[in-house]
């Protein structure tokens, strides 16, 4: 089968042969399909007949060159031509061109919109109907051999019409399902020509960059585009036009989309000269948020892999060590020894600390989102920090409109944003100063948390470095795990974090967490709790109640298999360990065989890598937990 290059190709190398004018324009009248007769026809310059041109561009040329004649008002006559166009009703009409010709204009619409147009070259037919009525009387015999004549030249024009006619309608259902397919597709689809103007679009431009034109056919990359996304892409598209194909991605700063782009040369056959570009670019913002949390658990892994082993040998070396020092404190020593065995023993515990944090940093930390109210979130951290502060520095906050309940980690997030509260006071010193925290949603995108203060700002290696565990800007008071610590729980929920200085001066620190609602709460169930612990049980039966749910209990795997015939349990939560000799995985396994359809999840507060709970086959909520990871928990395992 053909590809679809050669179609195209082949397609319009028919319409050139036909020896009659067409054009077809798209709703918005931009050209679409010319033929070489079509520009011959009125000497039309190469930039009319290319794809995209305005309809109204070719009309004001051809009054200019006075196609029409005489006109008085070019603009006036140009609009009453669009205006005319834009109706898109059937026509047909016959005009004697400034040269003499006659030609006759054949117009229908399309049922895609735009419309086809037929221009003939009837100047020969005109003139023998002349003829014909002039010498009619004494020239009957002639008359004769010229209405034979026009008659063979009628057959003749209404064959290659129907030829026409067919291949228009080729043309129009190949176009549509062209257009159909590109419009499904969840991407961009582009062509571009050498000059970064557009010769085809699909209209999804908007959907990969929120608030770009849809219809972009004929525009410039940089007026389609945007400054911002133009200038990311043209080395690419530079380098494309040289037949060099490439993938980039990169972050839209005033939509916050994370967006992947394709370029592919449209290339003469044999490696030949490039006549364009082909773009697909899609939106992967989920996918990069995804991907950088991925990235940041494998980081951390790797980490503590190469430090638990260090930090193992190093805290037994610090116990000796403080060992040691403690004999020799109750020694009879001079007291320049003294001081030094206090100053030795206090560098020892800073040790201890700092293994301490080590362990924070590099040790396993999952996220444990759930739905959370930020207003109420941020009155409490500003409850929690307030006391912090010298009586100089004052603290604001700034909160638009968001979502009531969104689904992230609350403690992790009060922990980074009351870390960099600490910092700003830390730079800001006894004061006077302001550290002001203002929250708002991006786009639908992002959760935004900017924090600045009144201190004197970054310094330059502050910018390259503070991310970085162990950097420190307060000498031996500072451990440097803590923007570290900020930077890693935001990568671990998939966001970014940035660092500048405000051009008024002062520090700002700007965290983007993606942005996910909270899901509905699934309707009340009745559910059967499998647990052994009486306290547990009734911590999680509470939990359950206040959610909305009824509850029934049982503190082993055979008083849960009695139980279970109750009619209407529609979730089944159990632990994995229960006293007797039956599990809580086992239990529930049992139950699917004997064809119950309740919902079944586990329950547990083994670690991630027990064999017994990787071997579980049910969905396992961690614990300890609290009502809001029971809650999100639920509404998403409810809901599959």
């Amino acid at each position: 089968m053909a590809r679809k290059t050669d179609i195209a190709a082949l397609t319009q190398a028919g319409l050139n042969l036909i020896q009659q004018a067409l054009s077809i324009y798209d709703s918005d009248l931009r050209l679409v399909v010319v033929n070489r007769r079509f520009q011959e026809m009125f000497a039309l310059p190469d930039r009319l007949v290319a794809p995209g041109t305005p309809f109204a561009d070719t009309i004001r040329y051809l009054v200019e060159q006075g196609e029409y004649g005489a006109v008085a008002d070019h603009d006036a006559f140009v609009q009453e031509k669009v205006d005319q166009a834009l109706a898109f009703e059937p026509h047909y009409m016959e005009r004697i061109r400034a040269n003499g010709r006659v030609i006759s204009v054949e117009g229908s619409p399309l049922p895609q919109g735009g419309w086809v147009a037929v221009y003939t070259d009837i100047t020969g037919i005109k003139r023998q109907e002349a003829l014909l009525r002039a010498r009619s009387e004494e020239l009957s015999e002639q008359v004769l051999a010229y209405t034979e004549e026009l008659a063979r030249a009628n057959r003749t024009l209404a064959a290659t019409n129907a030829a026409l006619e067919e291949t228009s309608r080729q043309l129009s259902e190949m176009e549509s399902r062209t257009r159909l397919t590109t419009e499904m597709m969840p991407a961009h689809i582009a062509r571009l020509d050498p000059d970064l103007r557009y010769t085809f679009s699909n209209r999804k431009l908007a959907s990969v960059i929120p608030g770009r034109p849809e219809n972009i056919l004929g525009l410039h990359a940089r007026e389609a585009l945007g400054e911002e996304a133009f200038s990311r892409i043209l080395p690419f598209f530079e380098r494309a036009l040289k037949g060099e194909a490439s993938v980039t991605e990169f972050n839209h700063d005033p939509t916050g989309r994370r967006i992947r782009v394709a370029f592919t040369p449209d290339q003469e056959e044999g490696g030949g000269a490039v006549r364009g570009v082909y773009i697909l670019s899609m939106d992967i913002t989920e996918e990069a948020q995804a991907r950088e949390a991925l990235n940041q658990t494998r980081k951390r892994e790797l980490a503590a892999q190469l430090t638990s082993g260090l930090a193992h040998d190093f805290s037994n070396l610090l116990t000796i060590i403080l060992g040691l020092q403690a004999r020799l404190s109750r020694m009879e020593l001079p007291e320049r020894v003294r001081e030094l065995v206090a100053a030795t023993t206090g560098a020892a515990r800073r040790g201890g600390v700092l293994l301490e944090r080590i362990a924070s940093v590099t040790g396993r930390r999952e996220m444990h989102p759930e739905p959370t109210d930020l207003a109420a979130l941020f009155e409490d951290l500003r409850t929690l920090a307030t006391p912090s502060l010298p009586a100089g520095v004052r603290l604001e906050m700034h909160l638009s409109p968001l979502p009531e309940q969104v689904m992230l980690d609350p403690g992790a997030l009060q922990d980074m944003v009351l870390n960099l509260i600490l910092n700003a006071r830390d730079a800001i010193g006894a004061g006077p100063g302001r550290i002001a925290i203002a929250v708002s949603a991006l786009r639908g995108t992002w959760l935004e948390i900017t924090v600045t203060d009144t201190g004197p700002g970054f310094s330059n290696e502050a910018l390259e470095h503070a991310l970085e565990p162990f950097f420190s800007t307060k000498g031996g008071e500072g451990s440097g795990l803590g923007l570290s610590m900020v930077f890693d729980q935001t990568k671990l929920a998939g966001g970014q974090i940035r660092l500048d200085n405000r051009p008024e001066g002062g520090a700002r620190v700007t965290l983007r967490l993606p942005l996910r609602h909270a899901d509905a709460q699934p309707a009340p169930r009745l559910v059967l709790l499998v647990e052994d612990s009486d306290e547990i049980r009734e911590s999680v039966r509470e939990m359950l109640i206040a959610l909305g749910h009824q509850v029934i209990e049982a503190t082993s795997a055979e008083e849960a298999l009695f139980l279970a015939g109750i009619g209407g349990i529609g979730l089944i939560l159990s632990d994995i360990n229960l006293g007797g000799e039956m599990s809580g995985d086992a239990l529930l396994a049992r139950l699917r065989r004997e064809g119950a359809t309740a919902t079944a999840c586990l329950m547990t507060s083994l670690p991630p890598g027990d064999r017994r709970r990787a071997d579980a086959a049910f969905p396992i909520l961690q614990k300890p937990f609290t009502q809001g990871e029971l809650a999100a928990f639920l509404a998403r395992e409810l809901s599959a």
